[in-house]
């Protein structure tokens, strides 16, 4: 004998009234879904649909520029991303119309009865901004140091020169590889000639 208990919302044909009143569709997974899908997954299905047409427009709008280096010009990626994200977009929607419903996180440690660490965020937003106005007249190198050191104290280093040594290897990085990699010169400031 199975030990089973009625639940009106998993036992209801699809299209059943529940006991809350509304329709109710049953998904492969057992999940009841209320109605026609949710109206904010449309609203995220629409929001995809308008970034996939202003793409496509203004891909439109760029003019044909090739050349011996690129003969294939700038237009083809934002046409391309466009495409996928109307056609996203549809795909989405019918999905939420059949009653599709993410499933729920189960590897997330997060305590939601915790506000907003707002100390970090704010750490972090002045590191961003004080890189924003060191970049030019200190350089990447210098001002990339900063940023990834005093990120890393935001969110919970307490070993200050580890960090600032880890900082100044990614800012390198980061400075070599566009460089070298992308022809990219970042801002070399102070440190002009000798990088």
């Amino acid at each position: 004998m199975s030990d089973h208990t009625p639940d009106p919302t998993r036992d209801a044909p699809a299209g059943a009234v529940t006991s809350t009143g509304g329709p109710s569709a049953v998904t492969s997974d057992g999940v009841a879904a209320q109605g026609r899908g949710d109206r904010a997954q449309y609203g995220m299905c629409a929001f995809l649909a308008v970034l996939g047409g202003l793409l496509l427009f203004d891909a439109a709008r760029i003019g044909h520029a090739t050349s011996s280096n690129d003969p294939v010009g700038p237009r083809p990626v934002p046409i391309i991303l466009g495409i996928l994200l109307l056609v996203t977009a549809v795909l989405y929607a019918v999905d939420v119309y059949r009653g599709g419903v993410g499933s729920a996180e189960e590897g997330e440690d997060v305590d939601l009865s915790t506000g907003s660490d707002w100390k970090t965020l704010g750490l972090l937003a002045a590191f961003f901004v004080l890189n924003a106005v060191l970049i030019e007249p200190l350089g990447w190198v210098i001002s990339g140091t900063i940023l990834f050191a005093g990120s890393a104290f935001a969110l919970g280093n307490r070993h200050h020169v580890r960090g600032l040594l880890f900082g100044l290897g990614l800012a390198l990085a980061t400075f070599y590889a566009f460089a070298i990699g992308l022809d990219v010169n970042l801002p070399a400031g102070v440190l002009q000639g000798i990088l």
